[in-house]
């Protein structure tokens, strides 16, 4: 298998397949039928490993890494499928850390190719089945499996897990998942299945009512995490980290229960490692420190105000490079930006991605000093030239945007 190669089957994947839309259509395909087919046509890999299953509308992913790297301290063999990816697709699929092999990729979707007719799946589901084989094939002794969206309609909502987790609940994706905050949750909770554990991170009484009572008619026990009391801390910058350690510590506990063997310092060693374990980069990460460069990839409302009320914390003027996808509220994003701070506006180099133009008129009522260019490497390279030694710059709005900007710089500042 050549490079060529490679790229040529994953832009296969990614053309054949779209996960949201494609010429202006909906290609989200809810529902679990396809997934069910495809894990069949494969031999259910699904069913021969064990799993912890982790949902939430913003700290999943960051959630899902610290799991990863305490029971990798711990001496298990840990996968974890993560989605979307930064820069390269096998980014998705880890086991100990290690990009999914390129080799396998390839191999597999030559398999995804010939697939029966009767079975036309997403690109998600693609990935979830991939992830579940790969896991199979290299016999990880736990895979921890991050909710792509929403959860009960979701495919990785096909798992017989463990333990499972929801981290919060908060306003994304509402042209899928609903308009309000209560059937959203309804959705996360599609998760709870009956007799396995279900912790909750939320301080949201009415969301953590909703998570509770799917709970008890599922029989399953419920963990607030929210009362856990606890001073760890993780290499994973951000003040919201905070509260997703308290998820961790909750699911930790719960593999206790069920015999896995992790001390103390495995917990204190994992959160301070989650970079070196898992590779996990985009939050609140550091790029440079001269000048200081941050990005993060909070793409809703509830993570922006999160990221924002830190950035609001720092006492430098700011050079911001944001970007965004179709299906957000830019509207509400515009009433939380940071103060003292130059704007670079650009659209994201994907389908999903939204032109500045089209939300101008939002820019000019904010009254921010703003200016738009035609690529998120342009709008770095022009905040970079304009960002005195005591000033910063911090480059969100997309994980996309996060994605561009490191694939273009990350090597630059290795």
């Amino acid at each position: 298998m050549t490079t060529a190669q490679y790229q040529e089957a994953v832009e296969w994947l990614f053309v054949q397949a779209p996960n949201y839309q494609i010429d202006g259509q909906k290609a989200y395909k809810p529902g679990l039928d396809n997934i069910r087919k495809l894990c069949d046509f494969f031999g259910n890999p699904q069913e021969k490993i064990k799993c912890v299953h982790i949902g939430g509308t913003n700290g999943k992913g960051s959630t899902s890494n610290m799991l990863a790297s305490v029971l990798q301290e711990s001496g298990y063999k840990t996968g974890l499928y993560n989605s979307p990816h930064l820069i390269d697709f096998t980014e998705r699929i880890k086991v100990n850390g290690k990009n999914c092999d390129k080799e396998f990729v390839y191999h597999f979707i030559q398999k995804l190719k010939n697939l029966p007719e009767n079975i036309q799946p997403s690109f998600f589901e693609f990935t979830t089945i991939m992830a579940f084989e790969y896991f199979y094939q290299q016999q990880v002794d736990v895979a921890i499996i991050e909710v792509g969206l929403g959860g009960r309609l979701d495919s990785t909502n096909i798992i017989l897990p463990l333990v499972s987790a929801i981290t919060n609940v908060q306003l994304d994706h509402q042209n899928i998942l609903g308009e309000t905050i209560e059937e959203i949750a309804e959705e996360k909770a599609g998760i709870v299945k009956p007799h396995i554990p279900i912790i909750f991170g939320d301080e949201n009484e009415t969301v953590k009512n909703i998570i509770k009572n799917k709970a008890d008619k599922e029989n399953a026990s419920f963990i607030d995490a929210t009362l856990i009391k606890t001073a760890l801390k993780s290499d994973l910058k951000g003040n919201y980290q905070e509260k997703n350690i308290r998820v961790v510590l909750a699911l930790i506990e719960e593999l206790r229960k069920l015999g896995f063997i992790i001390s103390g310092q495995n917990i204190e060693e994992g959160l301070l490692r989650v970079h070196q374990n898992t590779g996990f980069i985009g939050r609140w990460f550091e790029f440079s420190q001269n000048p200081l460069t941050i990005c993060d990839t909070a793409h809703n409302q509830a993570g922006l105000e999160y990221v924002f009320s830190q950035l609001n914390s720092i006492n430098k003027h700011k050079h911001i490079v944001l970007g965004f996808v179709n299906d957000k509220k830019i509207d509400d994003v515009m009433r939380i930006l940071p103060e003292n701070a130059a704007f670079y506006f650009a659209k994201p180099s994907i389908q999903r991605g939204r032109a500045p133009q089209e939300y101008e008129n939002l820019l000019v009522e904010a009254k921010i000093s703003y200016k738009i260019f035609n690529s998120v490497q342009e709008a770095y390279l022009s905040a970079k030239e304009n960002c005195r030694k005591e000033e910063m710059i911090f480059i969100g709005g997309s994980n996309f945007v996060v994605g561009e900007f490191l694939e273009k710089n990350l090597e630059i500042s290795e």
